[in-house]
């Protein structure tokens, strides 16, 4: 009698083992997704304890479009990047009397601009680690060159010397390593910029940068006024629609999107591996009820929205709502990324596929799957080809 009450406890507790690890399965794949539309692109990188995602991010669209051109799989230093950007962006600090941001943040620009002028370098040939460490630790080095520069800016000497900037190339290389003049890949020598211009055959001109917000006249270009715009770059101004339309009709075309946006939002999940904008104002959610959902407390109902135990309903993004959380620093130029193709969850709706530069210990191995409404709402800038835009746009951009 004891061993039959035994043996069916223990089935019992093996059935109730088993219920629940299938409702912990369910709860993980709440949102299930089907890739329908992929771009070549290259692997996932990790940019680690650095603020350098616009270069990751930069460099992974740089090199799918080398992919796309030349069917050549590469690797693109992004301390190469980091290294001449900060070079330039302290020389500009301290001509500007430090009253530009300083720090290791950065732009899709800056990418390009380093392309125009120095060119690149593989990633076997600059890892840009030179402080026997495995990954990118930059904290120190960080902390270390905005104390140089401010006190560079506050004079001591009364007179700035000629070799300040000596100072800074100095510790950029102490920390990432001297870069080399001139370097073999496939038994052929080349510089940084005969690198990028015959082996890579990248031209810099093909590529720009879009946004879409209202404060500034559209299908014009601007400065977009974040704070790691440093260098003053210029982006090109499309109503919110036309931006969302370039996204789809580059992906369609073969090209991959470089995307900075906010990810600051409750509804971006990186572990669960998916971005979405939950609507807490939908008079229904997930099936229930309006009856039930109209009885619940609005605690509750930010309770239920944020478990994502299901696809939520999301927010309809107009113009007025992306400019409104702009202006009130709601939507702010966060991380860069990478917009690589397209998806759909179980019930159809559509999605991009982001490859992110954290490392692949998550869900997805380093992808994350960004609904349209938040890419709508959230994107502070784009990098693209210029052939992503359509004719009608093009010709509206003056392009």
């Amino acid at each position: 009698m004891n061993k039959l009450l035994l043996a069916t406890l223990l089935l019992f507790t093996v059935s109730a083992i088993k219920s629940q690890e299938k409702n912990d399965d369910a709860k993980k794949e709440a949102y299930r997704f089907t890739n329908t539309l992929e771009i070549p692109h290259t692997s996932v990188k990790n940019q680690y304890r650095s603020g350098t995602c616009w270069s990751f991010s930069g460099l992974a669209f740089l090199e799918a479009e080398v992919l796309r051109k030349t069917k050549k799989e590469v690797d693109l230093s992004e301390m190469f990047v980091v290294h001449k950007s900060y070079y330039e962006k302290s020389l500009k600090y301290v001509r500007m009397h430090g009253s530009i941001n300083y720090g290791g943040g950065g732009a899709f620009n800056d990418v390009t601009d380093v392309l125009v002028n120095h060119g690149a370098i593989p990633e076997e040939i600059y890892n840009g680690i030179n402080y026997q460490e495995e990954n990118h630790i930059h904290g120190e080095m960080d902390n270390l060159l905005k104390a140089m520069v401010d006190a560079i800016v506050k004079n001591p000497n009364r007179q700035l010397s000629p070799i300040w900037p000596l100072a800074i190339a100095g510790a950029l290389n102490a920390y990432l390593g001297e870069i080399p003049e001139k370097f073999s890949v496939e038994g052929k020598e080349y510089t940084p910029q005969t690198y990028a211009k015959e082996y890579l055959q990248l031209n810099p001109s093909d590529y720009v940068m879009v946004t879409s917000f209202s404060h500034h006249a559209f299908y014009k270009p601007f400065i977009l006024e974040v704070p790691d715009n440093w260098a003053m770059g210029l982006v090109y101004n499309l109503p919110v629609e036309e931006m969302m339309q370039t996204i789809d009709n580059a992906l369609e075309k073969g090209f991959t999107v470089a995307w900075a946006a906010d990810v600051s939002e409750k509804g971006f999940q990186w572990s669960k591996g998916f971005a979405v904008v939950p609507d807490a104002e939908a008079k229904e959610f997930a099936g229930l009820e309006q009856a039930k959902w109209e009885e619940l407390s609005e605690k509750d109902r930010l309770k239920m929205i944020y478990s994502f135990d299901k696809p939520v309903a999301e927010k309809t993004i107009t113009q007025e709502l992306r400019q409104k959380d702009f202006d009130n620093f709601q939507t702010t130029d966060d991380h860069g990324m990478l917009i690589a193709g397209k998806a759909k969850d179980q019930n159809g709706n559509e999605y991009y596929i982001i490859k992110n530069s954290w490392g692949t210990d998550q869900v997805y191995k380093g992808y994350f799957y960004a609904s349209k409404a938040f890419v709508a709402f959230k994107t502070t800038s784009l990098l693209i080809n210029r052939e992503s835009f359509t004719k009608e746009t093009a010709k509206k951009l003056n392009l």
